[in-house]
């Protein structure tokens, strides 16, 4: 994966200051089915990176979680109606991590993608958040795609993660790459549909954006990426991936495989322009 531009991963200054000094902090959680928690299962249903580092910042701090994060949520849908409900919680921390659902569709848009990002990026920083987020990795690479399919992939990771450089230059975030890290590569790293971080993967998130809280001063012990859940059973593995993720799959490939054929017939790749 090529290396995207280096900007300093750090968030306005007085928002920094706010949220050091706040004794009940508000952390909001916004994006798809990785931040709602698919793939770390619990008793209850799914727990996910964002109530693990929630429940971490609770151990030293008082903190209101609302994770609004909905499966299948694209980045229209986060701005139309994640994020009302987000400034409507006065969070001083958000997460924002979206974007596989769009690109993985036909009807990927890099300029309306752009200037949601922008809107939601702007509206958060008005409040008064630090805002968290991500660049991401070679999905082809994870998902073992066929190289044509994963040239597509890769030109739209990349018009992705240029369009998050822009808004991190532009009101500064924390973020994790998920492309420097060669745990994203490594099996352990994912479920069984490998479309969502296994337990393990949850954990190493967490974590990992614990540290980047850590660094701007909010102290407290970042979760551990020891596994507890034991897991699960082959035939479990085949259910999941009969039931849920080859569905899936398949229909993201319906719908890029047109995009892909153009792509190699023309020898071009798509542009933000």
């Amino acid at each position: 994966m090529a290396e995207g531009p280096k900007f300093p991963a750090t968030a306005p200054r007085d928002h920094i200051e706010q949220m050091r000094r706040a004794d009940h902090i508000r952390f909001t959680a916004l994006g798809d089915s990785a931040t709602y928690g698919l793939g770390d299962p619990v008793d209850r249903g799914w727990r996910g990176w964002a109530r693990l580092l929630a429940d971490a910042m609770a151990t030293a701090h008082h903190v209101s979680f609302c994770n609004l994060a909905i499966p299948g949520a694209t980045m229209r849908e986060v701005r139309n109606v994640q994020l009302p409900r987000a400034l409507e919680h006065r969070a001083a921390i958000v997460s924002l991590v979206i974007g596989l659902n769009d690109v993985m569709r036909a009807t990927w848009d890099p300029v309306s993608f752009r200037d949601d990002l922008l809107h939601c990026a702007g509206q958060l920083t008005d409040s008064g958040a630090v805002i968290m987020t991500a660049r991401f990795h070679d999905h082809g690479r994870v998902f073992g795609l066929p190289r044509w399919l994963s040239r597509l992939m890769a030109a739209r990771i990349e018009d992705l993660n240029r369009i998050y450089d822009e808004v991190h230059e532009r009101y500064g975030m924390l973020r994790i790459d998920l492309g420097d890290d060669p745990a994203t590569y490594d099996r352990d790293f994912w479920f069984v549909d490998r479309l969502h971080p296994s337990e393990y993967g949850h954990r190493r998130l967490a974590a990992r954006v614990a540290t980047l809280l850590n660094d701007e001063g909010l102290d407290f012990e970042p979760p551990s990426t020891t596994c507890t859940a034991v897991r699960p059973s082959g035939l479990r593995d085949a259910h999941v991936v009969v039931s849920q993720a080859a569905p899936w799959v398949a229909r993201r490939l319906w719908d890029l495989t047109p995009s892909a054929v153009r792509l190699v017939a023309s020898n071009t790749r798509p542009s933000l322009v």
